[in-house]
């Protein structure tokens, strides 16, 4: 036997700057008593040598129409923006951003970063004691409690009367001035019954949660499964699988996870159950790839909208059916980006929806971080823009309408 395996196998995909190319996936697997024979050094694919997936970072010879877009073209709210998490209530980066929001016209953020209790009441006094009129802020649930991560039986989640607390905590919340409900994937996705089975999203324990939320006016974000890819085999054929390789614990491919159709049946049940409550499916509903799906959930449940945020490297890549879905349902879509991003990748977002430009970046990163492809630019009319940018949210966030109208007032 020979101490090293070779593997050649030729996938197509189309890559970041909107070629179709193809390329030789090298795995060099060692064996534990001899030496490679293969030297990695050589593998840099310069004058006709093999080269590895992670070197490959083509250069585009495409010349075609491109515009630099400075800013958005009318007043904007991101509803997905994770300003705790990001910025760590560091007073200077909350300027240097707000003059980001300035630069680019952004009127208003969401912060999705307040936890129920104390760092809700920081966070959001960490906003608003210079900028209140620039930021609102969503509460999210604190599940475990004092319990630890190890033993769920110990977690607040599973003691009597929880949600019942949870619903009169938000609306305490809520007479502070708090716009919402932010639910993340671990809901469903990690967060477990003291029998170690994972909590349903679904489960009636939580209807109290949701109908408080509607009681009160306040939308709920939530955060359901994630990339159809993400729940696939991390093989040759996975279209994500450099991001994977990076980032191993985004797999819920397995029989340790449900299924991505079970979780997003599970959300669309408890969307059905509570009429009077809406809802934002964060990421596209995390459907992007399958928008004539997400429109059909739009179709069915009048209380259920969208964002954009993270999606522009899936929506780029069907530009096409991605401007029919915007135009088709401009008043259900809201724009976000799961900022803090740099700007370079923030004028991204702008190129993509008010241009007609082709194959160029979703982000800043090389090699990109959500897929090795270009995007193209969709073009929204101007009456479907402002939709997305502000007028949706300032219909269906409270505190979104009034902090816009000043700063169009301040605009002028």
């Amino acid at each position: 036997m020979t101490a090293t395996l070779t593997r050649k196998k030729t996938a197509s995909a189309t890559m970041r700057m909107g070629w179709i190319v193809v390329i030789t996936l090298n795995s060099l697997i060692a064996s534990a008593q001899e030496p490679s024979l293969v030297d990695p050094a050589t593998l840099d694919g310069r004058d006709g040598h093999e080269l590895l997936l992670r070197n490959f970072c083509p250069k585009s010879q495409l010349k075609t129409e491109s515009h630099r877009i400075g800013n958005a073209k009318s007043p904007c709210v991101d509803v997905h923006t994770h300003l705790h998490y990001k910025l760590h209530g560091n007073k200077k980066a909350l300027n240097d951003f707000v003059g980001l929001m300035d630069r680019n016209n952004i009127a208003v953020c969401v912060s999705l970063d307040g936890k129920l209790g104390d760092q809700l009441i920081e966070h959001r006094n960490n906003l608003w004691d210079l900028y209140r009129d620039r930021f609102v802020v969503f509460a999210h649930i604190d599940w475990k409690g004092s319990g630890t991560d190890e033993d769920p039986s110990t977690w607040a989640c599973h003691e009597n009367g929880f949600a019942e607390r949870t619903a009169d905590k938000i609306r305490e919340a809520a007479v502070g001035g708090i716009s919402g409900l932010k639910i993340f994937k671990r809901f469903g996705l990690g967060y477990r019954n003291p029998d170690g089975s994972l909590m349903e999203i679904d489960d009636p324990r939580w209807d109290p949660i949701w109908s408080a939320c509607g009681e009160l006016g306040i939308p709920v974000l939530i955060h359901t499964a994630d990339p159809a890819a993400f729940f696939e085999r991390v093989d040759e054929s996975n279209e994500r699988w450099e991001e994977l390789n990076r980032h191993p614990d985004w797999s819920f491919y397995g029989d340790g996870f449900p299924s991505r159709e079970s979780l997003l049946a599970a959300r669309n049940r408890v969307i059905a159950r509570h009429p009077n409550t809406n809802f934002i499916g964060a990421h596209l509903a995390n459907s992007s790839e399958d928008l004539k799906t997400v429109g059909q959930w739009l179709d069915r449940y009048p209380n259920l909208y969208v964002d954009s945020a993270s999606r522009i490297s899936e929506l780029g890549r069907q530009p096409y059916t991605s401007h029919q879905f915007y135009v088709r349902y401009s008043d259900r879509v809201l724009f976000g980006t799961d900022g803090p991003w740099p700007e370079q990748r923030l004028r991204y977002y702008w190129r993509f929806f008010e241009t007609k430009d082709e194959s160029f970046p979703y982000s800043e990163k090389v090699p990109p971080p959500q897929g090795m492809w270009a995007i193209t630019g969709i073009k929204l009319p101007d009456e479907v823009l402002e939709n997305l940018y502000w007028k949706n949210a300032a219909k269906l966030i409270p505190g979104v309408s009034e902090r816009v109208e000043k700063y169009r007032k301040r605009e002028k």
